[in-house]
């Protein structure tokens, strides 16, 4: 609680030109970590897709062995019909040797008709069944084939990753840790702009000096007078254009000074 309380008073305590630096601080910290995780480069990205890419494969060969299962059951199911169709038609052809008028016989040879048409039936539905576990199987063969590959990349690719996250652990640590800090004197209304900022700026920019006239972020022109305020450090001012928090090369310069030292 004694901590809070202290960053409350450090952060009404700053003055504007403390906010300042404070933000460009913070910027140029960001700016490092940043840098850091663009050595990765697409790995992240690389890895996040083979990863879906295997989820995906593994769900393309649980439904193949699920739909090999079903149509494997329907095939038994329709066996069963298929025998006892035929054993409808060997009991009717033996009845239609004892009837008594032709009235039966033609009733007889309607049913034998009507179950040879179901065996055709169920033959056709046996067949479609034979010939969907056919290609299932073909499918899944060829997507554990796939999977087993993309398992290599994958680890390939994690390990290449967990090397180069490796070499730069303890400084991205230590940077994260530094920004943590000055986040902490930052009044939260100012420190919530800068962070709105940053995450529209293209580059992450979202404190910028003045250069030769000229925002460091968009690089329109800065007008005379806006520019003698912005030296001023009375205020902080923003871009009109792009938005940006503005500070004057002087910081820029005092602020190298200091870490050189």
């Amino acid at each position: 609680m004694a901590t809070t309380q202290k960053n409350v008073v450090e952060t009404k305590d700053l003055t504007v030109e403390e906010k300042l630096r404070a933000l460009y601080r913070l910027q140029k910290v960001l700016t490092s970590i940043d840098k850091i995780r663009v050595t990765r480069g697409e790995l992240p990205l690389e890895v996040q897709d083979l990863e879906d890419e295997i989820a995906g494969l593994q769900t393309r060969i649980l439904k193949c062995n699920n739909d090999i299962k079903n149509n494997n059951q329907e095939i038994a199911a329709n066996k069963i019909k298929m025998h006892d169709a035929q054993e409808m038609i060997a009991k009717k052809e033996e009845a239609s040797q004892n009837v008594a008028n032709n009235r039966e016989y033609d009733a007889i040879l309607k049913e034998i008709e009507y179950q040879k048409l179901e065996i055709q039936y169920v033959e056709k539905k046996i067949q479609n069944a034979t010939n969907e576990i056919s290609a299932k199987t073909q499918d899944k063969e060829e997507a554990e084939i796939k999977l087993d590959e993309r398992k290599i990349d994958l680890e390939h690719k994690k390990a290449e990753l967990n090397e180069i996250i490796e070499e730069t652990r303890t400084e991205e640590e230590k940077l994260i840790k530094e920004a943590k800090e000055l986040e902490s004197v930052i009044e939260e209304r100012l420190l919530i702009a800068f962070k709105r900022i940053r995450k529209n700026a293209r580059n992450g920019l979202a404190v910028v000096t003045v250069d030769r006239n000229a925002c460091g972020g968009c690089f329109n022109k800065i007008p005379p007078q806006r520019q003698l305020d912005i030296k001023m450090r009375k205020k902080i001012i923003v871009c009109e254009y792009c938005g940006r928090i503005l500070v004057d090369d002087a910081i820029l310069n005092e602020e190298e000074t200091k870490t050189e030292e």
